[in-house]
């Protein structure tokens, strides 16, 4: 999960709506916070890339005292992410953001796996697991 979204930032959160179809295919997807006017419609999306996904806060969900705007997730794919660009930049690795959609629900914190991060797993002598570059 982003360092910056901890898991006070989705206790007020419903439902996860996934926007594309073919969030199975996706190895990972980018998840940030936005300030966003409402609480269940889909929220601007102002990124280069496309909106994936988002969060649903429910009516327990405050808006902000100083804007009006709640704090939401998002979830999004760059142009040049490993699924238009599967030979480019995150061939192996990720963003620092980014984390596998089958592990993120509603108040649940998405995790990097080694699908999302295109690696394999090795266990050191200390039994300490590491992640290589695929092959």
């Amino acid at each position: 999960m982003s360092a910056l979204i901890g898991p006070e930032d989705l206790t007020h959160e419903i439902d996860i709506v996934w926007v594309a179809s073919d969030i199975d295919e996706l190895d990972y997807v980018r998840q940030a916070l936005d300030r966003v006017r409402g609480r269940r419609s889909a929220p601007p999306f102002h990124r280069d890339g496309r909106l994936v996904g988002y969060a649903v806060l429910g009516d327990g969900a405050k808006p902000s005292r100083a804007s009006g705007t709640y704090l939401r997730r998002v979830f999004w794919v760059a142009p040049h992410d490993r699924d238009s660009a599967p030979e480019g930049l995150y061939k192996f690795g990720a963003p620092s953001e980014a984390v596998d959609p089958r592990t993120i629900g509603a108040r649940v914190e998405g995790r990097k796996t080694v699908r999302s991060q295109a690696t394999e797993l090795s266990v050191l002598p200390t039994g300490q697991e590491v992640a290589l570059p695929s092959a």
